[in-house]
């Protein structure tokens, strides 16, 4: 039987696993005021998360932002300042960087000067001051994790061979080394999802995000005993309780590669239920990202159909019959019902995985498209 007090060395080791060791630096946030108190509330509230940087104008703001604009999540300035005023200064900022995060504060309730401010400074949010300190640690949380989707995916198609070629095939291998019988898990979970997602009308930008968290959603595998994967009976309830961490597992792994922090909390909720039932959070229904309900149905599809250590594969039939009965239980009621209707396509794909997840895979496409182009 094995020792709970492995657990933590699991965890503990995950990055030498992977040969890893980075170390997710703060993001640098511009604050711009010409109100000394309002300077100072805002340093307070936000300290210690981020790295700080001020200016008590719209013309200083702007030389600050120059000297360090590769450094630069988000910004946030008030609207009234003397020499120049916020929106000017997020408009001179936003067109020279828009996937930066800018937020203006504001006495003005006045809708239309709001809305001419949204769409020339391309604002994520303004707040009306007063404000609630909590309210604005929200706000600038929820700006920093767009501002990390945003920059993730520009990363990817960036160097999409890189990530393709060397990530993708490393990760594989890495899996394939554990454990013979999950061969091609990765890639099979992921063109379910991608058939799916592409049925849902999902953009490019979804569509690419959830290929990247299907291909990596077990990662956090690889920190699993051998024993435990390949055992060919039931797992005792330590073993299970260590193979329960491979999610959060997962999750800390893609946090060390910075262009894929924003893809993290889907890979470590993949296992979460509809009815709450799930782990490791116990999340509930719509709380649930809608990137891991897809990759959660994919996920036990493919391993229902696969020969495991324990058992032989099921035929797609017992497949679909069984998630149409957990349909509202462990799946999206709604998502299940696509899928379903998906069925003869996932078993035409599942008999030519090669060939469909040519014609699924979006990053595929965009990595022809960038070679062509080079």
């Amino acid at each position: 039987m094995l020792n709970l007090i492995d657990e933590s060395h699991f965890v503990n080791n995950l990055d030498s696993i992977l040969n890893t060791n980075a170390v997710k630096s703060l993001h640098t946030i511009l604050i711009v005021d010409d109100e000394e108190h309002n300077l100072h509330l805002l340093k307070r509230t936000l300290r210690g998360k981020y790295n700080i940087l001020t200016a008590s104008n719209g013309e200083e703001g702007m030389r600050v932002f120059e000297e360090h604009q590769d450094k630069i999540s988000l910004i946030i300035s008030d609207h009234k300042m003397p020499v120049m005023e916020g929106t000017k200064f997020l408009e001179l900022v936003n067109n020279v960087a828009p996937d930066v995060i800018k937020i203006l504060l504001t006495g003005f309730t006045d809708i239309e000067i709001l809305t001419d401010a949204v769409n020339k400074c391309n604002l994520f949010q303004y707040i009306l001051k007063p404000f609630e300190p909590s309210e604005l640690e929200k706000i600038v949380e929820n700006g920093i994790e767009k501002f990390d989707l945003t920059s993730s995916k520009s990363s990817i198609l960036k160097d999409l061979k890189e990530l393709f070629y060397k990530t993708i095939k490393s990760i594989a291998s890495a899996l394939d080394a554990k454990d013979p019988y999950t061969h091609g898990h990765s890639v099979r979970v992921t063109l379910y999802a991608l058939i799916l997602s592409n049925a849902l009308g999902l953009n490019d930008k979804e569509l690419e995000e959830i290929e990247t968290a299907g291909l990596l959603h077990d990662i956090g595998k690889i920190a699993i005993p051998q024993s435990i994967l390949c055992k060919p009976g039931k797992l005792t309830d330590d073993e299970y309780k260590v193979m329960k961490l491979h999610p959060e597992n997962s999750e800390r792994l893609i946090m060390s590669i910075k262009k894929l922090n924003g893809i993290s909390s889907w890979v470590k909720t993949h296992h979460e239920r509809w009815d709450g039932k799930g782990y490791p959070n116990g999340l509930r229904g719509e709380a649930i990202p809608l990137s891991a309900r897809i990759i959660a149905i994919a996920d036990t599809y493919d391993a229902m159909t696969s020969t495991r250590s324990y058992r032989q594969a099921l035929s797609h039939e017992v497949a679909i019959e069984e998630i149409q009965k957990c349909a509202g239980s462990q799946f999206d009621p709604n998502l299940a019902s696509k899928f379903i209707e998906l069925g003869e396509i996932i078993k035409e794909a599942k008999a030519n995985s090669d060939e469909y997840y040519k014609k699924y895979s979006y990053l595929q496409k965009e990595f022809a498209k960038k070679s062509n182009e080079d």
